[in-house]
């Protein structure tokens, strides 16, 4: 007789949302929050090709300083998404043993990020609400806004966000979704035809798509991230880190300080951080999820790649909003893809095309739902969203690296 194997949950330090937890955020609405961990700051050649190889962004602009040079931006750039890589967009504040699930973006670009820039961050908390939800029971919505600025003190971007905060406890004995099938059973022939997709991405490059030529009800070609497996994610933590990542006595002595951070992995001992519930199934478990998941942060990073594929390189994205309505789980794939909905000259006559966007898994569910708008170059009028956004040329990859 064979026994079944008993799964391994992570033991995780655990709270409850109460009134008393939450009475020290109401005076601090408002407040500028203390960025503990920021990963990249300067942009660095290095910097930039981690973060586009953790996403697996395969555009030129990006990667091939040559390539770069013969564009307008006349040096290598960085993509916006980069700014992730800068810090998640949010910071973890209070309510200690309560899971912090990041669950959205709403992003505003303003300026190019330039190799040798300095991109200094800031995050403000603006607020929160109290909910219900059948994933967790009550939860709190937390609210915050990110600012980033290069080194002459100009906005480059700016996003808010939000955070979902449930009970760890609550969220593991509901069990939304404790029966998916995980990892999914691909066959050969499915993964084969998800490959095929993987290659069929295009980039639009150096070859301007003209407001002009854009239909409503046109559909980008989709750009796929998957089967998504573990190096994948560990390939985004090299690339953009979203919590501070440190081995032995260093990591240990912070654990030491903030018991509420880590958990001890019951499969071999070791500490692990809370951020383990990305690539751990005992600790994913322990939140209430059944199998480890993406970071909020790396699919809007993919949406983003989606985005600066189709628009080329005369193109600008204005805003990007996304909601992360499903976990992506290791094992699954997903289809980043975008519809034209709008086409409109805004209030400064710059010619916009508005795009309903989503991220399709392989069971049909819409995982992030989100709405985009772009700036292309107009044939007409003769010109460009980069006429107005560029830089005088001595501040294009001129900068140097901040003092320590």
């Amino acid at each position: 007789m064979t026994m079944e194997k008993k799964e391994t949950i992570a033991k995780m330090s655990e709270g409850i949302i109460s009134d008393e937890a939450l009475q020290g955020w109401n005076q601090r609405i408002g407040a500028s929050l203390r960025i503990g961990n920021t990963f990249n700051q300067f942009v660095s050649y290095e910097a930039i090709k981690r973060y586009v190889n953790g996403i697996g962004d395969v555009n030129p602009l990006y990667r091939d300083p040559e390539y770069a040079k013969k564009t307008r931006y006349g040096t290598l750039i960085a993509p916006p998404n980069w700014l992730y890589s800068v810090f998640p967009t949010w910071v973890l504040q209070g309510l200690p043993g309560i899971q912090a699930f990041h669950s959205g973006n709403d992003w505003k670009f303003y300026r190019p990020i330039y190799i040798y820039d300095t991109i200094t961050p800031q995050c403000i908390f603006t607020g929160y609400d109290v909910k219900t939800s059948a994933f967790s029971g009550k939860m709190v919505i937390e609210y915050q806004r990110a600012l980033f600025h290069n080194q002459r003190q100009e906005l480059v971007a700016e996003t808010d966000l939000y955070l979902v905060r449930a009970e760890r406890s609550t969220a593991r004995k509901k069990g939304k979704y404790s029966k998916l099938q995980l990892p999914h059973p691909w066959t050969e022939e499915e993964a084969e035809e998800v490959d095929e997709d993987v290659m069929a991405e295009e980039v639009r490059g150096d070859n301007p798509r003209y407001w002009e030529d854009v239909q409503i009800g046109e559909e980008l070609q989709p750009v796929v991230k998957g089967v998504f497996g573990f190096t994948d994610f560990m390939a985004y933590t090299v690339g953009a880190a979203p919590v501070s990542v440190a081995a032995h006595g260093v990591q240990l002595r912070e654990y030491k300080k903030h018991p509420a951070w880590a958990f001890r992995d019951p499969e071999t001992g070791a500490w692990e951080p809370v951020y383990g519930v990305h690539y751990l199934k005992s600790a994913a478990k322990a939140v209430g999820v059944p199998f480890c998941y993406d970071a909020g942060a790396e699919r809007q990073g993919w949406l983003i790649n989606l985005l600066t594929n189709w628009i080329g390189d005369e193109g600008w994205i204005k805003k990007n909003y996304a909601e992360y309505r499903r976990f992506v789980y290791l094992s699954d794939a997903l289809w980043l893809k975008g519809k034209v909905v709008g086409k409109y000259m805004d209030d400064e006559g710059e010619p916009c095309v508005d795009i309903e966007t989503s991220a399709i898994n392989q069971r049909g569910e819409n995982t992030m739902p989100g709405q985009s708008t772009v700036i292309l170059p107009s044939r007409e009028k003769g010109t460009s969203p980069l006429d107005k956004r560029l830089p005088p040329e001595e501040y294009r990859g001129t900068g140097t690296p901040p003092k320590l």
